[in-house]
């Protein structure tokens, strides 16, 4: 059966076709430095806005309309993976990525629901034999179900904890079974909603358990995937453990799991807690612990996580920059965590979204390469801190001062002159590499 009859493979027409369902900007074999526009990117399509997400919201109910609506149970699973397919062949899709109650129905036990899995992983097992698209990372859902109301690893109930951690068990055995290249804790609910019932110490000792534990089951079983931690401030949880970057490296770095995690930094999460994106992908790559990326937007109107296909030049590019600084992204990539708005309900606008963010990312990635190349920033970033580099400034760097030889550097200094920042300058430089890069 073909679930997107309407829409053809999608091919790059290059920045002048008027086609809604063609690359304007992403050419997969265009070569940007040492590798090519799909080496660098190295997209993914989520599973569960793609496929299993119907348009509701708080206020109304489903109204997307899908091929597959009709059906319910194991039939609506396994039609699900035929249409998956076919979108990643006709997107060119590198990746994909799925919570385990994505693809497959929960039964009345998690034995019920195991068995449930098997069967739809059989089959998609078999349609990745012919098909391009890798598992970029999957992940068990242990926030929706009412049980993880009080969290999961971090639930005051311990059979809740001993649920996430068969949970996640069978999802570690699905990554190896299918070759996922990392494995994503993303803790919805790992947090609190108040202090007055709350055992903080107990209830982060216990994540760290988990972890630990979790990492010696990939070791057993010979699972060599890259582990992340998807941070996320609030929402559902008023305050949750991962609440950013920053965050998130300390408690690795207090329980040392920092040997074995990185974070998979999503764009909306970072303006949640009060970030830029390109803030939370810089605190990530200069402490080595960039993995992988959730790729959409938020809206600067609303507070809480819109989930938007990722359209801003602007942002796309200062992501892009942090990522070429990085070296890439290893075996991470730019997975596509956003949903069509509740407008776009048609079949075809998955396409015209994904492409949309895969255009607006090719995008970011020129324009970062070319200010890497013409060291636009980096000189002006090495003239800032050129004090640095001789007198006193290089004796700090090299360990050399303490607070006597500082107070005698100034004890007598007249004044002292800054220089500006010109910030304005470098935004209009910015802009000026958007505008000309094509």
């Amino acid at each position: 059966m073909t679930y997107f009859e309407s829409a053809p493979k999608i091919q790059y027409e290059g920045p002048t076709s008027k086609n809604a369902l063609a690359f304007k900007f992403y050419n997969p074999e265009e070569k940007i430095g040492d590798r090519t526009m799909e080496e660098w990117l190295r997209f993914s399509v989520a599973y569960w806005h793609t496929f299993t997400y119907d348009g509701t919201d708080p206020f109304g109910h489903g109204n997307m309309i899908r091929p597959w609506n009709h059906l319910k149970g194991m039939d609506l699973a396994k039609a699900r993976v035929e249409a998956a397919f076919e979108f990643f062949d006709k997107l060119n899709a590198p990746f994909f990525c799925f919570h385990d109650v994505d693809i497959a129905p929960e039964g009345e036990t998690l034995r019920e629901t195991n068995k449930n899995l098997d069967e739809i992983v059989d089959m998609i097992e078999d349609y990745m034999k012919t098909s391009k698209t890798k598992l970029l990372w999957n992940t068990a859902n242990m926030f929706s179900h009412p049980r993880f109301v009080h969290g999961a690893a971090t639930s005051c109930n311990a059979d809740v904890f001993a649920f996430s951690a068969a949970k996640v068990k069978k999802g570690l055995e699905v990554a190896k079974r299918l070759g996922a290249e990392n494995y994503v804790f993303w803790g919805g609910r790992e947090g609190y909603e108040s202090l007055l019932n709350t055992d903080m110490g107990l209830e982060q000792d216990n994540l760290a358990r988990f972890f630990h534990m979790a990492v010696e089951y990939a070791k057993e079983i010979g699972f060599a995937g890259q582990f992340l931690i998807e941070p996320k401030p609030k929402e559902p949880t008023k305050h949750q453990y991962d609440f950013d970057v920053a965050t998130g490296l300390a408690f690795l770095k207090k329980y040392d799991l920092d040997p074995y995690f990185k974070f998979n930094i999503e764009a909306n999460h970072a303006t949640l807690a009060g970030h830029t994106f390109e803030h939370e992908l810089r605190v990530a790559r200069i402490n080595g612990m960039l993995g992988s990326v959730d790729a959409n937007q938020g809206d600067p109107l609303l507070g809480w996580d819109t989930d938007e296909f990722p359209t801003d030049l602007n942002a796309t590019t200062l992501a892009m920059y942090e990522i070429i600084k990085n070296g890439g992204l290893g075996k991470g990539g730019l997975n596509f965590d956003a949903k069509v708005r509740r407008g776009s309900f048609e079949p075809e606008d998955l396409f015209r979204a994904h492409i949309a963010g895969m255009d607006s990312f090719a995008v970011g990635l020129k324009v970062a390469h070319k200010l890497i190349e013409d060291h636009v920033l980096d000189d002006f970033i090495a003239n800032r801190y050129r004090s640095y580099n001789e007198g006193i400034g290089k004796e700090i760097i090299q360990g050399k001062a303490d607070f006597k030889t500082l107070e005698e550097h100034v004890l007598d200094m007249r004044e002292i002159k800054n220089e500006s920042g010109h910030v304005e300058e470098l935004r209009a430089l910015l802009n000026q590499y958007l505008l000309t890069a094509f």
